[in-house]
């Protein structure tokens, strides 16, 4: 069993930076890997970045790539994603999310491949 939490969301305007953490709970974090999704209102969750467990292999969606970058510190137990550039459209409410890789029902990027999920942290850019 896996636990979640996100924290630092906030307000900031075009252009600055904000950076998530998620604070895992459960000695078999580094098993899994670890993504973080956003969902806007009205909109579907979206697949924002995954890192992989060990390796530390990343991927990332087009429309963040070369702005966000995805990490992870298995000794602390934590993941974050450090969000630059950032835009109007990525206000969302952010969510982490382990898969623990024991099955394989759809891609990395589809929400239904992870077990566990945080709460959300909310993230509003002004124009």
């Amino acid at each position: 069993q896996v636990q979640l939490v996100e924290s630092g969301g906030g307000l900031v305007q075009a252009g600055g930076s904000l950076r998530l953490s998620c604070a895992a709970s459960g000695r078999t974090f580094s098993s899994y890997a670890m993504s973080w999704f956003r969902q806007a209102p009205g909109k579907e969750r979206e697949f924002v970045a995954r890192i992989s467990s060990s390796v530390g292999s990343t991927y990332y969606a087009d429309s963040v790539k070369g702005r966000f970058t995805i990490s992870r510190d298995n000794a602390k137990n934590t993941g974050n994603l450090q969000m630059n550039s950032l835009k109007p459209e990525d206000t969302a409410v952010y969510y982490c999310a382990a898969d623990s890789l024991r099955r394989t029902v759809a891609a990395p990027t589809d929400r239904r491949q992870y077990d566990y999920w945080g709460q959300g942290t909310q993230v509003t850019v002004s124009s």
